[in-house]
């Protein structure tokens, strides 16, 4: 195996885009290219996500939940998080401020805009 990108389900695709630029992603594809949205693939260094619409689900795989959010938490290695903290704290909803772990890692968790727990980690030496 080489790689993983979830592949998250949300009711609004644009919010959902406009909301990852905060975070420094960008948009690699969407479907179709352009117009309404059903699809959309984004990355951020070696992260990517895709994000899908529960509407283009149709009756497709009835085992995903058509709700935002759930018991999921995305865990973001990443660098300079205290620098990327203080870029976005005051434009997303933090759900646990900056803080050292028992573990060694300085995390801080938001909420996205679709409910969904961002965690990003730097295990700063």
């Amino acid at each position: 195996m080489d790689s993983i990108s979830p592949n998250i389900f949300v009711k609004d695709i644009n919010k959902t885009i406009d909301f990852y630029k905060q975070l420094g992603f960008n948009v690699i594809t969407t479907v179709p290219e352009q117009g309404n949205f059903i699809f959309a693939m984004m990355t951020c260094g070696n992260v990517t996500f895709m994000f899908q619409t529960f509407e283009s689900l149709d009756n497709d795989l009835p085992m995903i939940s058509r709700q935002n959010g759930g018991s999921l938490l995305l865990y973001i290695q990443t660098t300079a998080i205290r620098k990327f903290f203080d870029q976005i704290k005051d434009n997303v909803k933090v759900i646990k401020g900056l803080e050292k772990i028992f573990y060694g890692a300085t995390e801080f968790s938001i909420e996205d805009n679709n409910g969904y727990l961002l965690t990003f980690a730097e295990d700063e030496k």
